[in-house]
C-alpha cells in the first residue's frame, strides 16, 4: 500500500431508479432513495478513492458506517455521493462522506476501510462454507 493522502477524495453519481427505492430493497414501504442504496454510493466512492493508494492484489473492505440519512429523494432524481479522507492509520481508512440530490444535502457521516489482499481475505472467508 502506498501511503495514503488525506484530503484526497472521490465522486460518484447516479439517477434514483427503481431498482434503488425503499421499497424495492425491503428497507421500507415508500419510493424513495433508499438508505442502504445512500449508504453503498458512499462506500462506493470511498472505496474508489482508496483504490489509487492500493498495490497489486490489495482491496478495502468496509469495516464501519454511521451516517444520517435526513431528506428523501424521489424517483428519477440524481444524487452524488462524495468521499474524503480523513485518516489513516496503518491499513485502517476513515472517511467523511456525504450524499446529495439535486436540491441539497440528503445525508452525511463517517466510513472506515480496512485494506487487505484479496485472494487471502476471499479464501479466509470462502473457509467458513468448510467448517
Amino acid at each position: 500500500m502506498k501511503e495514503v493522502e488525506i484530503g484526497a477524495f472521490c465522486e460518484k453519481s447516479m439517477e434514483v431508479s427503481m431498482e434503488c427505492l425503499a421499497k424495492t430493497v425491503g428497507s421500507g414501504d415508500l419510493e424513495v432513495f433508499a438508505t442502504p442504496m445512500m449508504i453503498a454510493l458512499m462506500e462506493n466512492a470511498a472505496a474508489e478513492c482508496l483504490s489509487q493508494f492500493l498495490d497489486a492484489g490489495e482491496t478495502s473492505v468496509g469495516t464501519y458506517v454511521g451516517v444520517d440519512h435526513i431528506s428523501a429523494t424521489p424517483l428519477g432524481m440524481e444524487v452524488f455521493a462524495k468521499a474524503e479522507i480523513k485518516a489513516a492509520n496503518g491499513r485502517e481508512v476513515e472517511f467523511s462522506v456525504e450524499a446529495f440530490d439535486e436540491k441539497g444535502k440528503i445525508g452525511g457521516g463517517t466510513h472506515k476501510r480496512f485494506v487487505v489482499l484479496a485472494e487471502k481475505f476471499q479464501q479466509k472467508t470462502n473457509s467458513k462454507l468448510d467448517a
